[in-house]
């Protein structure tokens, strides 16, 4: 029989059991639909706090040494350490300031220009982030967040862009807005975050003592990572004047690769224990096909004599019947799939509005399902690997049958 004939039979055979189909296939339906939404779920997940570290958290390198460091230490470091693709850093500070009659504690954050676009720490809303001219150039610009919108001009969904704020004794152009929602100081007044350029920070705000708080070195694509760290501390020791035997213990410097390697282990294995909770679902589908695809052998005993009679071999007889099955796993992997996906976007939208998503990542925003290609394509692969092991049995038992006792059978 050629492939055409044996696809037509398959559809036929299993249109003339609509019900019997349809029930049979729902183990596979359920144990694809769960396959898809969980992989899908978890994989948002991933993102979601892949995304709140950062797009490049994979290849940033924190360093803390115990003595302060100043700008001039960290042009020697950045001249030092061409493995870097760039060291950025960040100084903190804090005032106040005034709005409708209400005191208003400000943290600063000065930021050289590159801080904020490879760390991800300020998502926009509006705006911009501040460019190398006006770090250079110590301009008083500023990116205020949603709590210092709602704080200093009564509306955290308000333009904020060309307005000005008032830190210290200057005042500041506001250029952007970063996305952090209003929240509460621990004083009980209104706290507010306010980004500006690290030179403008370190001028208005340092009191004289220009040190540094943070530095971040970004490696390139497919650095050692480790070794990287290693020679790290050796270059900050010397450009810090650090004796070698003294390196270890006054020198921290961590990245966060292991932290999401880490995290990548937890979700991997979390995906496998529920796939094999899945596989539990398809493997009873699968005793479902194996059942139902008997119970056709034996409704057809004399349809088989018939056909051997005319001439069909074993062979067509065993792929005849594998067909069926694998058509009835392959339907099911279909409506699996679509109702997978359906069902991790439901899943999600649940976890967002109860705040589980928050509670799990971190963030504000809700998961979006992850759907891979590989995950719908194993889906796939497991629909036809099931009907080919289930239905294996049944249509042996019917090729093996004798013609003359199918042909005597009422």
């Amino acid at each position: 029989m050629s492939a055409a004939d044996l696809i037509r039979e398959a559809i036929r055979g299993l249109e003339s059991n609509r019900g019997r189909s349809l029930l049979t296939i729902l183990g596979i339906v359920i144990g694809i639909a769960a396959v898809i939404a969980m992989t899908s779920l978890i994989g948002g997940v991933r993102n979601m706090l892949v995304e709140g570290l950062g797009l490049n958290a994979a290849r940033a390198v924190y360093i803390s040494p115990s003595y302060q460091m100043t700008t001039d230490n960290l042009e020697d470091l950045r001249r030092l350490m061409p493995e870097y693709e760039s060291i950025v850093a960040s100084a903190f500070s804090f005032t106040q300031t005034t709005a409708n009659g209400e005191t208003i504690d400000v943290g600063i954050t000065g930021a050289d220009a590159e801080y904020l676009s490879l760390t991800g720490q300020v998502r926009l809303a509006e705006g911009r982030l501040f460019n190398t001219q006006e770090e250079a150039s110590s301009d008083r610009v500023a990116i205020i967040d949603r709590a210092g919108a709602q704080a200093l001009f009564g509306d955290a969904n308000v333009s904020v862009v060309g307005k000005t704020v008032r830190l210290g004794t200057h005042d500041y152009r506001i250029v952007g807005m970063d996305e952090s929602m209003p929240m509460s100081g621990g004083s009980g007044n209104t706290y507010i975050t306010v980004y500006v350029p690290l030179n403008t920070c370190l001028d208005d705000f340092s009191g004289g003592y220009e040190y540094l708080s943070q530095i971040i070195g970004f490696a390139r694509e497919g650095s050692d990572i480790d070794a990287l760290m290693e020679t790290t501390k050796t270059q900050v020791g010397k450009v810090m004047d650090i004796p070698d035997d003294q390196i270890e213990d006054n020198v921290y410097v961590y990245s966060m690769k292991s932290q999401i390697d880490s995290m990548n282990g937890f979700m991997n294995s979390f995906s496998l224990i529920m796939g094999a909770v899945a596989g539990i679902s398809l493997l009873v589908g699968g005793i479902g096909i194996m059942n139902m695809m008997l119970t056709n052998v034996t409704e057809r005993i004399r349809e088989i004599g018939v056909r051997r009679a005319l001439g069909a071999t074993r062979r067509d007889i065993t792929l005849q019947f594998l067909m069926e099955s694998a058509a009835l796993c392959i339907v099911g992997g279909v409506i699996g799939t679509v109702l997978g996906y359906a069902a991790s976007w439901g899943l999600s939208i649940a976890a967002s509005a109860l705040g589980i998503a928050g509670t799990l990542t971190g963030t504000e925003g809700g998961i979006t399902p992850a759907v891979s290609i590989e995950a719908i394509a194993i889906a796939a692969g497991l629909s036809v690997l099931i009907g080919v092991v289930f239905g294996f049995y049944p249509a042996r038992r019917a090729a093996r049958m004798d013609p003359v006792e199918c042909l005597r059978y009422q």
